[in-house]
């Protein structure tokens, strides 16, 4: 069995003419959602690079739509490759025997088998194309899914996937652009330069003349909320996590189609499926909240985050929350109201005086007051300045658009604007999903149950942000927080702090998959500074898997259904060596 070679072509001369017009080319975004994966690919700066002996799956991310560039990518399929494309391939739409039509806004995917298919994808930005022939001479085509214009109901404008046969290999067209899409959900289509448009129940008034990362949200107020039991509305599904899933499973099942195995990374060290975070915001800076937190957190079993905010506490308080497993973290202050500004000088001059107060040379973790946020890179581009790793500030400011409102609860590393050539910053963002709950101001504890359930879901991380003032002053905040650590354990969530995930994340991602043999094991290049054992999966394409068809009832448990496909497990333990 071979591993599958994937290969992402992001052309340097395409980039550089997208980059002088200052256009976005955020389909480069697919290489950020294979490292999280820990999918294996290499980039692919020119067409000319492109030789079937180098590569057997080819995602063609940024390319000129050209017929000269469509020529060369059709000699790759015709050769025995697989070509991918999402929303683009453009070019070679007469030739496959469609025609493309004009470019779809946002709307909703319903999705072919063995796709999420309980709901449609919300989705912002598709290509449709038409069928203008039954057939293309002997090129057979095969339509999946279908694309509904605006909302769930809306018009149909196309199929999800397109499938085409080309000589010895194959061609595999998204309508959706999908990794546009997901950058959209988890960081706006544009920067935050205004207010952002009201829920219009009046449950989320963001207009309140604040800027901040929820101005700009790219959900429907209407048909991406559900209400919990106790009428609560609620941002319900992590759109951006649902199609990371489908262009991954997709991925592999394309590499499997071929009898290849395409190996990824699990997302967690064994026996851990999904994780929980809580963090705090010190406004009002007493001690004596810090105390009442301190012992509701020991009570729960919960090691937590603490944003400090300036002034902060006093010097021995901080010892004992670093003494008690918490992480001493940045609350940036930039809001006008509490004498705070957006300005790097004075984020670096308020980091100074956290680094002096708590008397620790760095800080990890930062989460912005009131989620104060303006443009699109500045507070990424202030957090890797001054040596902030993580970040927690995108998430919900109002009652009524808690939950998904990004699209994600998986940690991610942000794409830049045009400007910056649409880098990677080297920041993790660790969003979080709700506020206080019980109190009035924010939603009640109903969130909590579909919050974990709908994270377990997709092996992400359940933030929950709870303010030391409210823990102190309300028992209905204590309750809500011995009621999540109940109903997290009882689901399997360990917690961990924000540099822990951090740590974790940056850890797993030096792993480099070499190897995998007919049976299904690995070669596993891991740093000797693993400090937990982290997971492989290894695909078993069909005609492997009934090798595997006897398998002794005691060998089981390393083998898992994993995309829809058969997978065996290999652990990599701390130092690097396999189990």
């Amino acid at each position: 069995m071979k591993m599958a070679r994937v290969g992402v072509l992001l052309d340097r001369h395409m980039l550089e003419r997208l980059q002088q017009f200052r256009l976005n080319a955020f389909e480069k975004f697919v290489t950020e959602i294979l490292a999280h994966r820990g999918i294996p690919f290499e980039v692919v700066h020119s067409l000319d690079e492109i030789t079937n002996d180098k590569y057997d799956l080819l995602i063609a991310a940024v390319v000129a739509d050209t017929r000269q560039s469509a020529e060369r990518l059709w000699r790759f399929a015709e050769q025995g490759g697989t070509l991918i494309g999402y929303g683009g391939l453009n070019a070679m739409a007469d030739r496959l025997g469609f025609i493309r039509c004009e470019s779809s806004g946002t709307g909703y995917a319903e999705l072919p088998e063995p796709y999420p298919s309980d709901r449609p994808l919300r989705f912002l930005a598709a290509q449709p194309w038409l069928r203008i022939m039954a057939d293309s001479g002997n090129i057979a085509a095969t339509e999946a899914g279908a694309l509904a214009s605006g909302r769930p109901d809306g018009e149909r404008v196309g199929p999800a996937l397109l499938r085409f046969t080309a000589g010895q290999g194959r061609i595999e067209r998204w309508t959706v652009d999908i990794p546009t899409t997901i950058v959209g959900l988890q960081q706006g289509l544009k920067p935050v330069l205004e207010d952002g448009v009201p829920a219009p129940d009046g449950t989320a008034a963001v207009d309140d003349g604040v800027l901040k990362a929820d101005d700009v949200m790219e959900l429907d107020w209407t048909a991406d909320r559900l209400l919990t039991e106790t009428g609560m509305p609620y941002f319900a599904f992590p759109y951006a996590d649902l199609w990371r899933d489908v262009l991954v499973g997709h991925l592999i099942g394309a590499a499997a189609e071929r009898g290849l195995s395409l190996p990824f990374v699990g997302y967690w060290p064994d026996g851990i499926d999904h994780v929980a975070l809580v963090s705090h915001d010190s406004d009002g800076n007493r001690d004596e909240h810090a105390v009442s937190t301190l012992e509701t957190l020991a009570a729960c079993g919960i090691r937590s985050t603490w944003c400090m905010l300036e002034s902060g506490y006093s010097a021995p308080m901080y010892d004992r929350i670093r003494a008690e497993g918490h992480e001493v973290a940045f609350h940036y202050n930039a809001v006008e109201a509490d004498e705070g500004i957006w300005d790097e000088a004075e984020f670096s001059r308020q980091l100074d005086w956290l680094k002096r107060a708590a008397g620790t040379p760095s800080v990890v973790s930062n989460k912005n007051h009131l989620t104060r946020v303006e443009g699109w890179g500045e507070l990424f581009r202030w957090c890797e300045k001054y040596g902030i790793e993580a970040d927690q500030t995108r998430g919900p400011s109002k009652k009524g658009n808690v939950g998904f409102i990004f699209g994600t609860c998986h940690p991610y590393f942000p794409i830049a604007w045009a400007d910056e050539s649409n880098r990677f910053y080297n920041v993790l963002e660790i969003g979080f999903l709700t506020q206080d709950l019980d109190i009035g101001k924010w939603s009640d504890s109903s969130v909590i149950a579909p919050f974990l359930e709908q994270v377990r879901e997709v092996e992400g991380v359940a933030h929950f942000l709870f303010h030391q003032i409210h823990i102190h002053n309300r028992e209905e905040v204590r309750r809500a927080m011995r009621t999540l650590a109940d109903q997290a354990r009882e689901l399997g969530y360990p917690f961990w702090t924000s540099q822990e995930i951090n740590d974790w994340e940056r850890s797993r991602r030096t792993l480099t998959i070499e190897t995998v043999e007919a049976d299904g094991s690995s070669s596993v290049n891991a740093p000797t500074s693993l400090e937990k054992s982290a997971v492989v999966w290894v695909p078993l394409p069909e005609h492997v898997q009934g090798d595997r068809a006897a398998a002794p009832v005691s060998d089981e448990g390393a083998y898992s259904i994993r995309y829809g496909i058969r997978c065996r497990k290999t652990v990599v333990l701390p130092g690097g060596t396999n189990r």
